[in-house]
């Protein structure tokens, strides 16, 4: 009895909402309906269609996300390289089999763990091969009508200022341009200078080259995605880094793609879908390049070949700098968890066995870091702002041969060969750039530079080591003199 009355009050209860007598009828066969495809489908294998699971992030039965080691020849012999010169011209010649590079995302992937990556990697290369049929990149001249910027977290006075806008000039040896866009980002690397004293800096998406024996702007690379689709952020650059002979630029993104510029044609000779996240780093060993990213994979690339993947390595860490040695004896990488690794030079094939021959320790982000070009086997390291330690290491033993408390967070360095000075480019609390003399073992402080009123995030030094360019994170691009 005291079930079938609270049954009948429940009845009650459920009719109540509906006004016409039969409805609870329909609505109690529609869901009938729906419980049997489920199931239906359930036994079948497959999700219902009308299940809020999506077909597009679904993954076949047979799919497996297969590791570099098991894609590509393990152990492969080294190739002959040619001159670095030959590398654009090689790339012209072979531009049908760099076309198949597009494939090269599902070639390769995280070296560890594979299987947990399966259905994520499934979903991301469906959207990298949705995005890149909406995305081409053109080249704008600087004379040419450029686009109108705006800011959406700066203030009034900077919003309507175009990249490398005068803002302010004190003679020839301090200039202070303008860098809408710039992304305030401690871990990514957007400026660099080549041998001919071409700076480029990448501002959001874009990429722009300024002269710096001009002092002028050339143009800037950007990408034309499709009008009916919102820009991506994805397509937002992460990395660039000039070869050492200053004819291509090469650029990294945070959807992992990897493009190679002809500076001297103004265009894209090459791509390729190298990393499943952030392009953290890149570095040349002309006339092969080597990019890290954010889930601790370094892959080793030969833009002339159809398949570009050489050799590859990985770290538990995610990566946040990397740099060959000047001499490409030696490949340094420094993780977010503090930690140095120095790999072996020796990069053909893809070794699952593969380990840094040394690793040091500091105890915040080996972000800042550059090897001494006169000083074999020496490298440099800056802590961020919890540590404050500029730190220079001998690779060979492992030991910290000096180091010194800036008491502030240092983002960026770089060395002046000319001039034997080691440049750091420092955040809170103070936001300047100081130059170190180095003579061996110590370091003694020459020189500040203040006028940024944000971090200083990156540096670069013109080839006579005259001048120093900095970008910092209040938007503004500098030229000092050294």
């Amino acid at each position: 009895m005291e079930v079938q009355i609270r049954g009948r009050t429940m009845r009650y209860l459920r009719r109540r909402p509906y006004p016409f007598k039969g409805q609870i009828d329909v609505d109690e066969l529609a869901y009938r309906h729906f419980k049997r495809r489920l199931i239906q489908g359930s036994s079948r294998g497959a999700p219902a269609a009308s299940t809020p699971l999506p077909s597009g992030g679904r993954c076949d039965s047979g799919f497996e996300f297969d590791t570099v080691c098991q894609r590509l020849e393990l152990e492969s012999s080294p190739r002959d390289h040619k001159p670095a010169h030959g590398v654009l011209q090689e790339i012209k010649q072979a531009k049908a089999e760099v076309s198949q590079v597009g494939n090269c995302s599902q070639t390769f992937g995280p070296l560890n763990s594979p299987q947990q990556h399966t259905m994520r990697a499934r979903r991301w290369l469906d959207t990298e091969t949705s995005m890149n049929k909406k995305v081409e990149w053109i080249w704008t001249a600087a004379h040419q009508s450029r686009r109108h910027y705006q800011q959406t977290d700066t203030d009034e006075r900077t919003c309507d200022l175009k990249p490398f806008d005068n803002m302010s000039v004190q003679g020839k040896e301090r200039m202070t341009l303008s860098a809408p866009s710039l992304l305030n980002d401690y871990y990514a690397n957007l400026l660099d200078c080549s041998c001919d004293g071409m700076i480029a800096l990448a501002l959001g998406s874009d990429v722009y080259l300024w002269n710096s024996e001009t002092r002028a702007l050339v143009g800037h690379f950007q990408p034309s995605p499709d009008p009916s689709q919102p820009c991506c952020r994805a397509l937002s650059v992460s990395c660039l880094s000039w070869s050492r002979d200053g004819r291509a630029l090469c650029t990294g993104n945070r959807r992992g793609e990897i493009q190679l510029w002809d500076v001297d044609h103004k265009q894209r000779m090459w791509h390729v879908q190298s990393h499943l996240s952030v392009v953290s780093a890149l570095s040349w060993k002309q006339p092969l390049l080597s990019s890290a990213s954010t889930l601790g994979h370094i892959h080793h690339l030969d833009p002339r070949a159809s398949m570009p993947v050489v050799g590859a390595a990985t770290q538990e860490e995610g990566i946040c700098s990397l740099e060959w040695s000047p001499g490409n004896e030696w490949l340094a990488s420094g993780s977010k968890e503090g930690l140095l690794h120095i790999w072996d030079g020796d990069i053909a094939g893809i070794k699952t066995s593969q380990q840094s021959i040394i690793t040091m320790k500091q105890p915040s982000a080996v972000k800042a870091l550059g090897w001494c070009p006169w000083q074999r086997k020496t490298i440099a390291t800056g802590g961020g702002w919890k540590d404050g330690q500029l730190r220079v290491w001998d690779t060979q033993s492992g030991s910290c041969l000096t180091s010194i408390n800036t008491n502030s967070q240092i983002c960026c360095l770089r060395w002046a060969e000319k001039r034997r000075y080691l440049v750091t480019g420092h955040g809170v609390p103070h936001n300047l750039i100081t130059s170190w003399s180095w003579e061996f073992p110590s370091l003694s402080p020459m020189r500040q530079l203040t006028g940024h009123s944000d971090r200083v995030l990156h540096l670069a030094v013109n080839p006579d080591n005259a001048h120093i360019f900095s970008a910092g994170a209040d938007q503004s691009f500098r030229l000092w003199d050294l």
